[in-house]
């Protein structure tokens, strides 16, 4: 009986202390993109004395943030040479084209923030924002510095999109908090002929404007300062995209816009609501449940929109041949609608 009881295995506490301890992975994989650790490596300083030098910190600390680096499986060890993971090196070299280390930055501003998690929580509700982050003080500046960060994830979700989405003999495209654009940017690129207008807050829509220029579609795209929230919408649209800022706000708030849209939309026209969902069960997945969780360290309304709350929006406004198509893997889940034709 000893025996068998032996054999049973008891909790320990190796996961949750994984999990109380993770923010110090995200440094470490921060710091390495700050330093240049993984474009080192990639150029061949890949030895602890080469990477040390490449970025200009001691031995001793180069060997302390590589082996926590193989350690997270970021970097392998064969011997004394270093070598990057597959995705870091798609997607962490410095030069590539899918360079995505501002990315990984993004939420190092808010890092003290989310050490107060427990005072944002207790939060009331009368003092929450219904925009968040987006209020009085969103300057030019803070937008230009936001989109810095999140271009070219963007602009490889765009592409995406426009891989699985047809629009071809579509008239144009309104893009819901565009942002820097990168949706209609690669519409535009991809369908000539296309028009495309970016809804977006004034802060913002100065940003989008240099990125709309930067890809010489400005005879395409146009930007338009909107609170797509209560503003009226375009009218001449044949579809609609409001993507990757669903957990920005409330149940309320998007009801209200997904039928602002339905109504907008030209006869035929389609609507793709792209965004951070969790699964009908609400059991996850994780990422889209922290982005719900991270609205509190913004104090807005927002949270984290289940698949059924989403095609349940698109039906109530009308919407019809709703389907459900996951975008990027356990983040991204899109919703795209039909509104039918008088």
């Amino acid at each position: 009986m000893a025996e068998a009881a032996e054999k049973i295995k008891r909790p320990d506490t190796v996961r949750l202390q994984r999990i109380s301890k993770a923010f110090w992975e995200s440094a470490a994989l921060m710091s390495a993109v700050e330093l240049g650790a993984f474009s080192a490596i990639a150029n061949g300083d890949n030895t602890l004395p080469a990477a040390a030098a490449a970025m200009q910190i001691e031995p001793l600390n180069a060997e302390r943030l590589l082996t926590a680096l193989v350690a997270m499986d970021l970097l392998t060890r064969d011997g004394d040479t270093f070598l990057n993971a597959d995705d870091v090196d798609r997607f962490l070299v410095a030069g590539k084209p899918t360079y995505a280390g501002p990315w990984m930055l993004f939420g190092k501003p808010r890092w003290q923030e989310w050490g107060k998690l427990t005072d944002h929580l207790r939060l009331r509700e009368e003092d929450q924002r219904l925009l968040g982050m987006y209020d009085d003080t969103f300057t030019v500046e803070r937008a230009r510095e936001y989109h810095a960060a999140t271009y070219s994830i963007g602009m490889g979700a765009a592409r995406r999109f426009h891989r699985q989405v047809d629009l071809s003999g579509r008239r144009k495209v309104m893009d819901l908090g565009g942002g820097s654009g990168c949706y209609c940017i690669v519409a535009a690129l991809k369908h000539p002929g296309l028009k495309a207008e970016i809804l977006d807050l004034p802060p913002v829509v100065v940003v989008t404007r240099e990125y709309i220029e930067e890809n010489a579609v400005t005879d395409a795209v146009i930007a338009t300062e909107c609170d797509f929230t209560r503003d009226p919408l375009p009218e001449d649209a044949d579809v609609a995209i409001m993507a990757s800022n669903l957990p920005q706000y409330s149940r309320a708030i998007v009801t209200n816009v997904v039928q602002r849209v339905h109504d907008a939309l030209l006869p035929g026209g389609e609507f793709h609501l792209i965004g951070e969902m969790i699964d009908a069960d609400g059991r996850g997945p994780l990422a889209p449940a922290l982005w719900g969780l991270s609205e509190a360290v913004s104090h807005s309304t927002g949270l984290a929109h289940s698949i059924t709350d989403c095609t349940g929006y698109l039906a109530a406004a009308g919407f019809d041949n709703i389907s459900v198509e996951e975008f990027i893997p356990a983040t991204l889940t899109r919703v795209t609608g039909i509104k039918a034709n008088d």
